[in-house]
């Protein structure tokens, strides 16, 4: 049986007086694709730098491949791969010059990088560009060349940062079956993203952080029905017309929120309280929409709905 990818026990990172990672425990078991989300200044990012062993924790415990990423951090990044989520590509190179290029900082023989680069190229579909340069290629395509290039080495652990930003649909995918492809060689991923759709279709496990804590942990239909239940009603209405649609319903100790002009309701399932709000709205003339709940409930209720910048 394979150890934990990653092992994180009271995990903190402080910057100053700044505490970005209040203590945190992780278990990344070897061959998921483990998901980070949360809000802009949640801890994603510091936690993703110790476990790249670019920066070290302040205190508790961190294992990444069984290493200490604070005292072998060259072991470390010699074992995993990084997409970052800006693509930084030598725009001078080619395609596949790229991929040779940088097998090289791992100390691959051209031989051997060259080989690896013929194989990664056509893994990602860009055979047929492989003598192009970065600026002939789009998004799609320059997103895909960033994961090739994160493979080079055979990474045990491949961490992706917000790997579809600004993607259209099509080229999302595309890079979603890719890393279901991985996922399935047996390589572990780390997955960072706000786009809950995302983690829904790719994650095995997941965390919402906010505020450098683990608000929750688990596989994303699990958490949906923890913290949501199964179906939503929205109600497009405004807060003081509340009592004249809803009055004689019995909604005491239903879970529900506001949200603008939204009231959201949350069921297990649908059944009679959700058709009496059904017919109340229509006859009320009230914007009504009954929906299933999704991984975006759970990370709006957990994180909240105010912006943070």
């Amino acid at each position: 049986m394979r150890s934990p990818a990653v092992i994180a026990r009271s995990l903190k990172k402080r910057y100053g007086d700044v505490v970005a990672v209040a203590g945190i425990d992780l278990n990344v078991e070897a061959g998921v694709c483990f998901g980070f989300l949360g809000p802009n200044g949640a801890g994603k990012t510091s936690t993703m730098q110790m476990i790249q062993a670019l920066a070290a924790p302040s205190s508790g415990l961190l294992r990444v491949l069984d290493l200490d990423p604070a005292a072998e951090g060259k072991q470390v990044r010699a074992r995993i791969g990084v997409c970052p989520q800006q693509d930084n590509l030598d725009p001078d190179l080619t395609v596949f010059d790229n991929l040779v290029r940088y097998a090289g900082y791992f100390g691959v023989d051209r031989r051997q990088a060259q080989r690896r680069s013929e194989e990664l190229v056509e893994f990602v579909a860009l055979g047929d560009k492989s003598t192009r340069r970065i600026d002939e290629l789009s998004g799609g395509m320059r997103r895909r060349l960033t994961i090739a290039r994160a493979l080079v080495n055979h990474p045990e652990l491949l961490i992706l940062d917000e790997p579809t930003t600004g993607l259209d649909p099509q080229a999302r995918h595309v890079i979603w079956q890719k890393l279901r492809e991985l996922r399935d060689q047996g390589i572990t991923m780390i997955l960072t993203t706000h786009y809950m759709d995302e983690a829904e279709r790719l994650c095995d496990r997941l965390v919402v952080m906010d505020r450098g804590i683990i608000l929750a942990e688990g596989h994303p239909r699990d958490l949906v029905a923890s913290y949501v239940g199964r179906e939503v009603v929205e109600l497009r209405i405004a807060e003081e017309r509340e009592a004249e649609v809803l009055d004689g319903i019995p909604l005491s100790g239903q879970t529900s929120e506001r949200a603008g002009d939204l009231r959201l309701f949350f069921f297990e399932q649908r059944g009679q309280l959700t058709e009496q709000l059904r017919e109340r709205a229509e006859r009320a003339n009230v914007a009504y929409l009954s929906r299933q709940a999704t991984l975006e409930d759970v990370f709006l209720r957990l994180t909240g709905r105010e912006l943070v910048e």
